[in-house]
């Protein structure tokens, strides 16, 4: 920002000139209404420490990185050549090698190199580009030059972020980026998106974004891209390859799939021919690609390019592929595999910092000030004179910084920026920003969001006003609405159970404040409390031992967990909403109040709040109909298995009352008899009564009209055994007298309930969706 002469540089001068006139409550409010939108996008990554993982919230800072026209016209020219050199290396790495055999690149450095992929070592003769989306990360020192630090190629991340960014501080700063007239970024993936569908082919056959799964540190990021893109979100499980074609498990049968944008390692890709060890690949993927039946983004393979080696070779690599010199230059490396090199890494080891040669090898500490140098002792850095061919010695880069609003006002902080790039039929196309990470202090060695770094937006100004660009079609073309492609058996299942945990954790907590009421209320344990103490103990609810709150726990993280898996499917609203009842019960373990009625009393208003943002906002289509039965069949059993313990033999005193608590049925009885309570009365409104959204009939009826929308199901063809079984059920209970419900009956009821739970199962969600047919689930 500053000039050597101390003076702004003139792309930030009207962006110092806004701050400098806003009051400290203006930008207090602009940096909040930016919080705000993350929060409420449920913006997140994920932290890892010893033997865990954490949710954090994105650390975005403020003012973004802004650069000037001219200096990121010359740097994309540099990132574009980079780009081409990049894919002509790959493809002699996985075509001729001349490289290796000109003896430009030592044959170690692949033959070693665990990136190489022998099952593909031909695959560029085929012709296919093998690289297709790629990520450069660029430091730029006190001198103001840009410097290559590494090559992302394997799944470069960071790109969606780098939208949300630019949403947030947009947010906070909307007149400002207005007036720079700030290049926006739709047009790059609007470009990305065409480049994958002709992929595909002239059918635009579905395409999938593949992901190692929720528990992977960027998952947020796969989630976003591929419902900003359009793309199916799909993990290894969800993927089965039938000869040389890949398809995709879907609750309509397998579906067949031509490309894939890849955000899993290459290794984990497929368990056959590349890492048997890995549990979310899928069996077969590289003979499919092999057969030019699916294509990857990028190529199985390409990670090979992120070797650290590579940077100490890149001048004769670059003369023998593309004949020129790269315009961008790499950050001083020095491969120890060669006696010469080893030794001056040795020398100078003070100044530089020692690595691994090969990607996914485990990082060495930094050598500098506080490091440990080679040879002093220290058994975590290998003796280079043993272990040369797997290291590299790398100049302690010095990082130019950028201002970043902190405690004191802004501040600097060493920068980094993660450039983008796509490549369709006419060339490479550079993203008009990236994404920015900034250290938490002014060392430059923390520049890590897993170390607490952060991240900031980055701006490209024009010289005209920015057209509006959307992913959206141009204004007045014509469209046809249409439904929703196939939906995955994986995320059928995740839905499915979803609707069942909420549905289990509102049970318990109805249970348990139904069992605290009573004690609140002076009643004495008697035979009503023992026996709502031993169905809460069948959810896992101890009542006994003092902490129930720690039973309603783990149900409420049975939810949250199940909705992380699929949060591309159902509002941020709806997500935090569960989120919030896994705090509001860590708050009341960790305060010990001891109030059992409140807590459960606040669990309930927000499970409510969660089942009216499903019912209210998501799209009425095959996902939300499995959530549906998910809830319909767990509070059936519910209803079915609490109404046969209350009222089983002899029923103690209290237990109609309960009951009708428990139903949330005491003022609709009230209108709807006009006789004190009976039992046959209470079983026929709990049981029996279709109107009663709480009663068990309602729940058959709900499970029978929604099942009969689900993919495969058609009027007139013989009903298999799923729905002759619900059907039976109906049936049974449209024509049950409340003096017929006994426990026997019930027991009966859920019994079926669980039978039609596994029928459905079986049906649509295990590996094969078509398995129902061939599997009787039981006599009849």
């Amino acid at each position: 920002m500053i000039a050597p002469d101390g003076k702004v540089r003139p792309h930030y001068a009207p962006l110092m000139a806004k701050l400098g006139t806003m009051p400290g409550a203006e930008l207090a409010r602009r940096f909040a209404s930016s919080r705000q939108y993350l929060s409420e996008a449920g913006v997140f990554h994920q932290v890892y420490g010893e033997g865990s993982e954490q949710s954090h919230d994105w650390p975005l800072g403020h003012p973004a990185l802004l650069i000037d026209r001219g200096e990121w016209a010359e740097l994309s020219a540099g990132l574009v050549q980079r780009a081409g050199f990049l894919e002509a290396l790959l493809a002699d790495l996985y075509g001729e090698r001349r490289v290796v055999a000109s003896g430009v690149l030592p044959g170690i450095l692949v033959g070693r190199n665990p990136e190489f992929l022998r099952p593909l070592a031909d695959q560029a003769r085929l012709g296919a580009p093998l690289l297709s989306f790629i990520a450069v990360d660029l430091g730029r020192g006190p001198d103001g030059r840009w410097w290559v630090l590494g090559d992302r190629t394997q799944a470069p991340s960071g790109a969606g972020f780098a939208l949300e960014n630019r949403v947030a501080t947009s947010k906070a700063f909307p007149d400002v980026s207005r007036a720079l007239n700030v290049e926006r970024l739709a047009g790059f993936f609007r470009r990305f998106r065409e480049m994958l569908f002709a992929l595909g082919g002239p059918e635009r056959a579905r395409i999938g974004l593949l992901t190692p799964g929720p528990h992977n540190e960027t998952y947020y990021e796969h989630a976003y891209l591929a419902r900003y893109l359009g793309l199916l979100l799909l993990e290894g499980g969800d993927l089965v390859v039938h000869g040389d074609r890949a398809e995709v498990r879907t609750v309509d049968g397998f579906q067949p799939i031509r490309v894939l944008w890849r955000r899993l390692d290459a290794d984990f890709c497929d368990p056959l021919e590349l890492f048997g060890g890995s549990r979310i690949g899928t069996p077969g993927l590289a003979r499919a690609v092999r057969s030019g039946a699916l294509t990857l983004v990028n190529a199985l393979g390409s990670g090979i390019l992120e070797t650290p080696a590579l940077l100490a070779f890149q001048k004769p690599l670059a003369q023998a592929l593309i004949g020129e010199d790269l315009k961008l230059p790499t950050i001083a490396t020095w491969w120890c595999g060669q006696e010469k090199i080893r030794r001056f890494v040795e020398e100078n080891a003070a100044r530089l910092q020692l690595g691994p040669a090969f990607p996914g090898a485990p990082h060495f500490p930094v050598m500098g000030e506080t490091a440990t140098r080679p040879g002093a002792g220290d058994q975590t850095v290998p003796a280079s004179t043993r272990e040369g061919v797997t290291l590299v010695g790398q100049e302690i880069a010095a990082l130019s910084t950028t201002p970043v609003w902190g405690q004191k006002g802004l501040e600097p902080r060493p920068v980094t920026l993660r450039a983008f790039l796509m490549r369709d039929e006419e060339g490479w196309h550079v993203m008009p920003g990236g994404f920015a990470r900034v250290a938490d202090s002014r060392d430059a060695r923390v520049i890590s969001m897993q170390r607490g770094g952060g991240s900031i937006d980055v701006w490209i100004s024009s010289e005209t006003a920015a057209k509006p660009v959307t992913l959206l079609g141009p204004k007045g073309d014509r469209f046809s609405r249409r439904l929703p492609g196939a939906l995955p058996a994986r995320a059928a299942d995740n839905l499915f159970w979803l609707g069942r945990y909420a549905e289990r954790g509102e049970v318990a907590a109805r249970l348990l404040r139904l069992h605290a009421g009573r004690a609140g209320e002076g009643w004495s344990e008697g035979e009503l409390e023992t026996r709502i103490a031993t169905i809460l103990e069948d959810y896992g609810v101890e009542i006994d031992g003092g902490h129930p709150e720690r039973g309603l726990l783990a149900l409420a993280r049975q939810a949250a967990d199940t909705a992380s898996r699929i949060r591309e499917r159902f509002s941020p609203d709806a997500w935090r909403t569960l989120k919030d009842i896994v705090a509001l019960i860590l708050d009341a373990i960790a305060e010990k109040d001891g109030d059992v009625v409140g807590l459960t009393s606040a669990i309930l208003t927000h499970h409510s709040g969660f089942a009216g943002l499903a019912h209210e906002n998501m799209y009425r289509f095959t996902g939300w109909r499995f959530m549906q039965c998910g809830r319909a069949l767990e509070r059936g059993q519910a209803t079915a298995a609490t109404v046969s313990a209350l009222l089983s033999e002899e029923p103690p005193a209290g237990a109609l009352e309960a009951l009708l608590t428990f139903t949330d049925s005491s003022v609709t009885y009230r209108r709807r008899y006009s006789v004190d309570l009976s039992e046959e009365t209470v079983v026929d409104l709990a049981v029996l009564d279709p109107l009663n959204p709480r009663s068990l009939a309602f729940q058959v009826n709900t499970l029978a009209e929604v099942t009969s929308a689900l993919p495969g199901v058609h009027l007139g063809e013989t009903p298999d055994l799923l729905f002759r079984r619900l059907a039976r059920l109906k049936v049974r209970l449209q024509t049950a007298d409340a003096v017929e419900v006994d426990s026997a009956f019930l027991d009966r009821i859920v019994g079926d309930l669980a039978l039609i739970s596994d029928l459905l199962t079986q049906r649509y969600l295990l590996s094969s969706p078509r398995a129902a047919a061939e599997w009787s689930g039981g006599p009849e």
